[in-house]
């Protein structure tokens, strides 16, 4: 049996500049924190060689080509595996909630099969694979962000080329002010899951057909996460908050889906009662709300509450993808 561990992610700045129609015309930019909140897979070898696959249903299949889970049965294709095996997801996030899990699974599946395969790969190698697999395959309208913050995790900056090349740089935070940063980022679920590709597809068609108002909202939440980026190394953390409140304004121009008048009024309140600014974690429309907040963090938290988000603690994953157990048979 082998079992891997990816951490689930926030983006602190640059969300969205990610997508292949704006960084390879522009190039791309993300700030963004892992979070010890994972998607574990298992994968074991089967004795009868059929294809188990487990996660929120149950298949079992005697060809790969029969898997209905996209991701699996394209990892199973990418690795020329089809014999018996069994695969198994366990999270501790719902999927469909804003904190990247179609690549955290991805990138889990890809390492679990490169270790039963007894294959070393890269981290960079990793997050490329778990590219390609959904986003050239797959045609799923995402970015690059979310496998390389699986694949790697920590507080980690993505800067994205042209020619769809990424370079990982991990930011330069003291350790006081990571505690600060863990402490005032505040998670909330909206008890809201939403399909995200309808978001990101309508996003990426402004980009495309160039309209104005996007492309110039996409620069600006560009040129804002460098600030935040840069408010964070310098240990200016109150920055963050307030540059959280001007991100807000621009992602709210991408697409009609990303906020509605409940999410609204959470955001006002929260304002009201602390916090400098939020933002809802990845496409928007649902998952998660991350609130900047300084001071009186319990008065704070209870507030959400009673609004109805349910209050999520976390600290930040340094690690990244990881095996956690590798107990493979001899004669795999």
């Amino acid at each position: 049996m082998i079992i891997s561990r990816s951490p689930f992610r926030i983006t602190l700045g640059g969300g969205g500049t990610d997508l292949p129609t704006y960084y390879t015309k522009y190039g791309g930019f993300i700030f963004a924190a892992g979070l010890n909140k994972y998607m574990y897979i298992s994968v074991n070898k089967c004795f009868d060689e059929l294809i188990r696959v487990k996660y929120s249903q149950s298949e079992t299949v005697e060809h790969r080509e029969e898997v209905k889970h996209n991701i699996a049965r394209e990892a199973l294709k990418m690795l020329a595996i089809n014999e018996g095996i069994e695969i198994v997801s366990i999270a501790d996030i719902p999927a469909n909630t804003g904190l990247g899990s179609s690549s955290c699974y991805a990138v889990g599946l890809l390492n679990s099969l490169h270790a039963y395969k007894r294959e070393y790969l890269s981290l960079a190698d990793l997050a490329e694979e778990a590219c390609t697999l959904e986003i050239d395959i797959l045609n799923s309208p995402i970015g690059k962000q979310d496998q390389y913050m699986a694949a790697f995790g920590g507080l980690t900056v993505l800067e994205i080329y042209k020619n769809g090349k990424v370079k990982v740089l991990q930011a330069n935070i003291s350790t006081s002010d990571l505690y600060d940063l863990n402490r005032n980022l505040v998670l909330f679920y909206t008890q809201t899951q939403r399909q995200a590709n309808d978001i990101l597809s309508e996003q990426s068609a402004r980009i495309k057909e160039e309209k104005k108002d996007v492309v110039e909202s996409m620069h600006y939440i560009k040129e804002i996460g460098y600030k935040i980026l840069e408010a964070a190394e310098s240990g200016n953390l109150t920055d963050i908050g307030l540059l959280f409140d001007e991100h807000w304004k621009y992602k709210k121009r991408l697409s009609s889906k990303i906020t509605n008048q409940r999410f609204d009024e959470i955001y006002e309140i929260a304002k009201k009662n602390g916090a400098l600014g939020g933002k809802i974690t990845g496409a928007g429309g649902g998952g998660f709300f991350c609130f900047y907040v300084e001071h009186n963090h319990g008065n704070f938290i209870e507030t959400m509450v009673k609004l109805g988000l349910r209050h999520m603690k976390y600290r930040f994953d340094c690690e990244g993808s990881k095996i956690m157990v590798n107990f493979r048979d001899a004669t795999i």
